[in-house]
């Protein structure tokens, strides 16, 4: 079912529960009388978006519109009993983090680490959130060196629990989000990453309902799994980057990350490239044999910038990650570039028609051509950071 984006309160509505309806995060919720957009579950699976009006007829009609969609494929055995470490990395957003916060305590998968990154903090303002609000829920770590790839690997280097799942403090998990992910690296031994659904927490500004149109993070509602073994009909497989998922919402098995070194720390937000430090750990996770899995009932919902500015900044910092991604790839490893050659043309080709997510119309171009200068330029900062142990 494909619905135009429009404003609207986002909800969910879940056929178990004909009578109530949960906003992003999970907590019960009224619809006001304008235009609503319900994400449609059966048996806590995500089916489908329905746009609909609010008042008395909306339930009936949710429920209409929800038997109109396939029945779910068939459930993933639970994970109870794998160790999970969820790492949310942050800096200087202290007042996004309670609603994050609290939606990850009501994760109901067991056992489940909490490890929160404060990134280069200016102030001390998260640190005493995390002590005052979450002691003995959550543990607080302070990464002092600028970038999010950095932050990572110090959630990483810190975790205990054989899976680690990554997520930004702009998102609101739904309860199941952790025992999904556990479930299908339980269930598939071959899987090294999974991603997961991500749907808008808000469609309220121009910038939000623009960025869900043209840029939104979701992949869809089927399951699907990538592999050198069976190499899918993409042109650029195995370079898709963003078509695997995003880093706001994304699993590893902790010891296929380790073996892939972690993230790079000349890629990601708080660096020169912007980003990209997702993008390459899929590429590495697949290069080194592993499956790459999405699972759509790994759900989580993302707040989406609110203004014009945000947005453009957003965007063009997607370009240059991009660009970054594929350097750091080549110069990881150089017998990618042919590879990367022989795709490129068919790839843009298929971008023009605007075919498949995130394809390269969707992003900054101007960015993406900065991309290599941006990531030696963070190459040499990074090694200037390492040197005198500070930040800039």
């Amino acid at each position: 079912m494909t619905v135009t984006v429009e404003p609207a309160q986002v909800v969910s509505y879940e056929l178990d529960e004909p009578a109530v309806l949960r906003a992003p995060g999970g907590l019960p919720t009224t619809a006001g009388g304008g235009p609503v957009l319900a994400l449609l579950r059966r048996h806590g699976h995500p089916l489908g978006l329905a746009k609909a009006v609010g008042g008395a007829p909306l339930m009936g009609e949710l429920a209409r519109a929800a038997g109109a969609l396939p029945e779910p494929g068939p459930a993933v055995a639970a994970a109870d009993g794998l160790p999970v470490s969820v790492i949310l990395c942050t800096r200087d957003r202290t007042a996004l983090l309670p609603g994050c916060l609290d939606a990850l305590l009501r994760t109901t998968h067991r056992p489940l680490e909490l490890l929160l990154v404060d990134n280069a903090p200016g102030t001390d303002a998260t640190e005493r959130l995390v002590r005052e609000r979450y002691a003995g829920s959550i543990t607080y770590l302070r990464e002092p060196l600028p970038g999010l790839a950095r932050a990572r690997n110090t959630g990483l280097a810190a975790a205990r629990g054989e899976v680690c799942a990554f997520t930004d403090d702009d998102a609101l998990v739904e309860p199941g989000w952790v025992g999904a992910l556990a479930a299908t690296f339980r269930a598939e031994p071959a899987v090294g990453c999974v991603t997961g659904l991500v749907l808008p927490a808000e469609l309220e500004t121009e910038a939000q309902v623009l960025f869900e149109r043209d840029f939104g993070f979701g992949r869809g509602f089927a399951p699907r799994r990538w592999s050198l073994r069976e190499p899918p009909a993409d042109p650029l497989f195995p370079f898709a980057g963003s078509r695997y998922g995003t880093g706001a919402n994304m699993a590893f098995r902790t010891s296929v990350l380790r073996g892939i070194g972690g993230f790079d720390p000349a890629t990601g937000t708080g660096t020169p490239t912007g980003g990209g430090e997702d993008l390459l750990a899929f590429l590495q996770v697949l290069t080194a044999g592993h499956t790459l899995a999405y699972q759509p009932d790994a759900l989580l919902w993302h707040r989406h910038r609110r203004t014009g500015a945000a947005l453009d900044t957003q965007l063009h910092g997607f370009g240059v990650g991009y660009g970054a991604y594929l350097t750091a790839a080549v110069l990881d490893r150089p017998r990618l570039l042919l590879a990367l050659l022989r795709r490129l043309p068919a790839g843009l080709r298929q971008a023009g028609r605007g075919d498949g997510a995130a394809s390269l119309d969707r992003i900054d171009l101007r960015g993406v051509l900065q991309g290599p200068a941006a990531y030696a330029a963070s190459r040499r900062l990074q090694r200037k950071l390492e040197r005198r142990g500070e930040r800039p």
